[in-house]
């Protein structure tokens, strides 16, 4: 049986633009499209758009989207590695608003949260990011994160709380800059990485080679994307190009031998 786009659309809950779009950069083709340039879609179609729907609900790109499913064979396979990642994220979420929850009881008086389970949906989310590190770098990323626990591992509620907020902050700084048109290799985008470069040292002590790789979390890690986006959707790509632009610029990754303008304090000499 077919169905046409009009069908998908209600079915799906997305529009008949947004699945003329899917077709126009491959992502979803239709069946067949007719004379008169209707699209008719299939059960094999359906099952596809299926996919590309949990996919969406990972914050996973429509480009990679696209190379996940061209390179997938079988159908049940991929379907259960989707409902993994789906039961991962629930679970991630879960924790997360068990102790926004649980702050909320202590705040109004309904009852006393210590400060480690004040934390343990944010120390979820961080051992989360470790082992994502771990699988994309290798077991070193474990000796790294636990080198960097000595130092936040006597941190207090305010501490975790001014870390936050001084994230955001930056965050917000280079949305700002983004959205009035500076581009990610400028002076003073790079000016802007260096707190982004040592904030991000205080949980994982990355070398220039490490950051550079870091801009794949920024776009592809479900949970760092998504708090990107929180503050500017289009801030993920901008920052992954930052990320790598300052790796190469004021750390020298990939110039070693080379004649280049980065100091050893990690700021341009020009």
């Amino acid at each position: 049986m077919e169905y046409s786009i009009g069908e998908v659309a209600r079915m799906s809950g997305l529009t008949s633009r947004t699945l003329r779009h899917y077709d126009e950069i491959g992502l979803l083709r239709p069946v067949r499209t007719a004379d008169n340039g209707y699209r008719w879609y299939g059960r094999r179609e359906l099952l596809r758009l299926q996919r590309i729907l949990f996919l969406k609900e990972l914050d996973v790109p429509l480009v990679q989207i696209n190379q996940i499913l061209d390179g997938e064979q079988d159908d049940v396979a991929a379907l259960r590695r989707h409902r993994e990642d789906l039961i991962a994220h629930h679970d991630r979420l879960g924790e997360v608003i068990a102790t926004v929850d649980r702050t909320i009881a202590d705040l109004t008086g309904q009852a006393h949260l210590s400060e480690e389970e004040f934390f343990t949906g944010l120390v979820s989310r961080r051992e989360d990011l470790r082992r994502d590190l771990e699988a994309r770098y290798g077991t070193g990323v474990r000796e790294q994160f636990a080198n960097a626990d000595t130092v936040t591992g006597q941190w207090t509620r305010q501490d975790y709380e001014q870390a936050a907020a001084q994230g955001r902050r930056l965050l917000r700084r280079l949305s700002d800059a983004r959205s009035s048109g500076m581009t990610p290799d400028s002076v003073p985008v790079l000016d802007l990485m260096t707190e982004h470069y040592q904030g991000l040292r205080l949980l994982w002590p990355a070398d220039a080679a490490a950051y550079h790789a870091f801009a794949d979390i920024v776009t592809e890690h479900p949970d760092q994307r998504a708090m990107i986006e929180e503050i500017d959707p289009l801030l993920p790509l901008w920052l992954a190009t930052a990320i790598r632009a300052y790796a190469v610029r004021r750390l020298g990754h990939g110039l070693a031998g080379k004649n280049s303008d980065v100091s050893p304090n990690g700021v341009d000499s020009a």
